[in-house]
């Protein structure tokens, strides 16, 4: 994950160098050109925040299962490692709204991929409510659980969207670190 934001300051530091001031160490943050506060800024704390915490505890399993993720997705280790470092990374990032930007996209690619592989897979994107579901049948691909759908990686693509296009809030790094 660190790979990306290096490539991020690189490009920076070139662009800087071709004197291109609008373009230079704010490349990072240049699609975010205000921070609101308040009301805004706390929605936008609260969503970031959450939308963080929650890409930890779905990146910190995957990533100490790795060989188990990626041979029950049938997919190379190294692409699912990919997926759990952004969902890690970038949930640390989007908590502190580090680069929050950079932080949103990887996870993005992630969460369209998994909704990929559930519409390939013929799942529905709401599945039945739980209590229309006979007991027997109330099974998830690895026993009794929720049964599959994609809406949640939607949602998360959803939130994602938000997150990349409102920018981060007054209340995060990237408005300390960048702020206008």
């Amino acid at each position: 994950m660190i790979y990306k934001y290096a490539i991020a300051f690189a490009i920076s530091f070139l662009v800087a160098s071709f004197n291109l001031p609008r373009l230079g160490l704010n490349l990072v943050s240049s699609l975010n050109t205000s921070y609101p506060d308040g009301l805004p800024g706390l929605v936008l704390l609260l969503l970031r925040v959450s939308v963080g915490w929650l890409f930890i505890l779905h990146g910190y399993p995957k990533i100490t299962h790795l060989r188990q993720w990626a041979e029950s997705l049938k997919m190379p280790i190294f692409m699912c490692f990919l997926s759990a470092a952004s969902m890690l990374g970038g949930g640390i990032c989007l908590i502190i709204g580090f680069l929050t930007l950079l932080a949103t996209l990887p996870i993005f690619c992630s969460m369209v991929f998994a909704a990929y592989l559930d519409i390939s897979g013929g799942k529905p994107i709401v599945a039945k409510d739980p209590y229309q579901i006979p007991e027997e049948q109330y099974k998830g691909p690895d026993g009794k659980g929720e049964p599959p759908s994609w809406e949640k990686a939607f949602m998360y693509c959803i939130m994602l969207i938000a997150i990349a296009v409102l920018g981060p809030g007054a209340y995060s790094l990237d408005a300390l670190m960048f702020g206008r």
